[in-house]
């Protein structure tokens, strides 16, 4: 779940890199400009993990809905709702509630109040391939951490030319591991119902409710 909210963070807010290609970073910027011009983001997406050395192929689809720093994400069978102070991590399944408060202090935490700095800095961005799928133009942007210790080693960021929309992001891990979030479905400035963002404990009175902090 984590991982995906730091796919999803790259999708909707926008990328800052330390700027090695000049075009590379306008593109960025203007992928930026685009998210912020949004009132709010809806996307269904398809959410890839592949490992040909340990013969893994995993494929999940979820959902997200943005405005702001508020979210609805619903992945694998749990849904978790940001409402902008508190995080609720609904497990259905287990007919479990958890609540934690952001903590505005964690460094490593990937929040939506984070958004604008979270990639603010230990990338190297570049041009990357140009690929047609299904008549678009994808354009992609590598992302290579400048931290030798990170584990990852680059991003793919594929960007719609037409529309400055990103397309999907691949990550690609030293270790051989790579996963990809696509977009299935992109949508903006919905008409949301006013709870949209909203945790309502009556829904889940059968439900366990337990607060982190």
């Amino acid at each position: 779940m984590k991982a995906v909210l730091g796919f999803l963070f790259l999708f909707f807010i926008g990328l800052s890199t330390q700027a090695q290609d000049k075009k590379a970073k306008d593109l960025l910027d203007k992928v930026t400009a685009k998210v912020k011009s949004y009132d709010n983001i809806t996307i269904d997406f398809k959410y890839s993990l592949n490992n040909a050395k340990e013969n893994i192929n995993q494929d999940s689809r979820g959902s997200v809905v943005m405005k702001g720093n508020q979210y609805v994400l619903n992945f694998m069978g749990i849904t978790k709702l940001f409402d902008g102070k508190k995080t609720y991590t609904i497990v259905p399944e287990d007919e479990e509630v958890t609540i934690s408060t952001l903590n505005e202090k964690d460094d490593s935490a990937i929040t939506p109040s984070k958004m604008l700095t979270f990639f603010n800095k230990g990338y190297n961005c570049s041009m990357d391939i140009v690929q047609n799928v299904s008549g678009k133009k994808i354009q992609y942007v590598k992302l290579v951490p400048t931290n030798t210790k990170d584990q990852r080693k680059e991003i793919l960021v594929g960007i719609d030319t037409k529309t400055n929309n990103i397309y999907n992001v691949i990550e690609v891990a030293k270790k051989g591991t790579k996963t990809t979030l696509t977009v299935n479905s992109f949508k903006t400035n919905q008409a949301l119902p006013k709870n949209q963002f909203t945790f309502v404990a009556s829904k889940y009175s059968n439900y366990t409710i337990t607060k982190l902090d």
